[in-house]
């Protein structure tokens, strides 16, 4: 069993990772239903919590069926950060958890997201006190370092445990790389190896099949796997590696219809809490991986992608349907 403070999970749990403008509640219900463990909020910025920023409180927005179900935050100022605890608090996460490792230009040259990691005393002294000023079990995502010459991951782990995080998933790959070459797991690997850490490590970076995440468990040992561009539009990702943990056969691809039947949901539940607008525009990035391995569907994904009503898409999905609910995904 692993346990994130108080909460107790599975033997390897899969966790669905932060991701802008992707893991909102929409998404995470369809990722909770087949089969994640935990779901985190895409990052929200401390400063913007406490400025009342309208999207930053809106994703704050957390449902009972989610659970458990943390909130991420991200920021670089210690009063900024303290004070948007309180605020998360109030939306009942069961984990907050801080951002160490977003890449992103606009995040890092606040001095926040990895941009921490030319800081690690601030980094440690921002989880110290954070997970001093709430009850909530406080855990951390962050990248093995800025670049290749300053990865000292063992060591930060460490002081991070000692500072009160109650559990850290490590993305395998520098700031530096952002998402490019391979993730490197064996750092991961040496600090969960360290005999001075108790709390769990999960890891993170290119877990894009049922295999890979049985090589996390077993050749690197780690505690769980968290999972991100591999969900984008196939939430079942997380159901398909049980299955194959369990049985050590794919799972069965889900249907054409089944495959619609989410991408409809997907885009009503998108409406129903972010509008018209927002609900058609971010959901676009899930087609192509909802309908892959479809052939000639150029078509319809072109009219998905491009429309900005929701009845066309809607449309497109129906047709789908129609002249593709028999095809037989392999």
């Amino acid at each position: 069993m692993v346990k994130i403070g108080d909460i107790e999970l599975n033997d390897f749990p899969l966790l669905l990772a932060p991701m802008e403008d992707v893991s909102d509640p929409p998404f995470r219900a369809l990722c909770k239903e087949n089969g994640a463990d935990v779901v985190y909020t895409e990052f929200i910025s401390s400063e913007g919590l406490i400025r009342d920023a309208a999207k930053s409180v809106m994703k704050l927005d957390i449902y009972e069926k989610e659970r458990p179900v943390g909130i991420q935050i991200f920021g670089a100022n210690e009063e900024s950060m303290l004070r948007s605890v309180e605020i998360v608090e109030a939306s009942k996460p069961d984990i907050i958890d801080i951002n160490f490792g977003c890449p992103v230009k606009k995040v890092v040259s606040k001095g926040a997201g990895a941009g921490i990691l030319r800081d690690i005393p601030l980094m440690v002294r921002l989880t110290k006190v954070m997970a001093e000023h709430t009850k909530l079990p406080v855990t951390v995502k962050t990248r093995l370092g800025w670049d290749h010459d300053s990865i000292k991951i063992v060591e930060v782990a460490e002081r991070l445990q000692d500072a009160g995080a109650k559990a850290i998933s490590i993305h395998g790959r520098t700031r530096a790389q952002m998402y490019k070459g391979a993730a490197d797991w064996r750092p991961i690997a040496e600090v969960k190896n360290n005999q001075r850490m108790h709390i769990p490590i999960f890891g993170n970076g290119d877990v894009d099949s049922p295999e890979r995440a049985i090589e996390m468990r077993d050749e690197y040992g780690l505690d769980g796997a968290m999972i991100g561009r591999a969900s984008i539009g196939n939430p079942w990702f997380f159901n398909q590696v049980k299955h194959f943990m369990k049985t050590g056969t794919h799972a069965t691809p889900p249907t054409i219809k089944e495959r619609v039947e989410a991408a409809r949901r997907h885009l009503e539940m998108a409406i129903a809490w972010k509008g018209e607008v927002l609900g058609v525009l971010e959901t676009r990035r899930h087609y192509t991986n909802y309908f892959k391995g479809i052939p000639h569907f150029k078509e319809y994904r072109t009219r998905m992608v491009t429309s900005n009503a929701s009845v066309d898409v809607f449309a497109a999905l129906a047709d789908v349907e129609a002249n593709w609910g028999d095809y037989e995904m392999v």
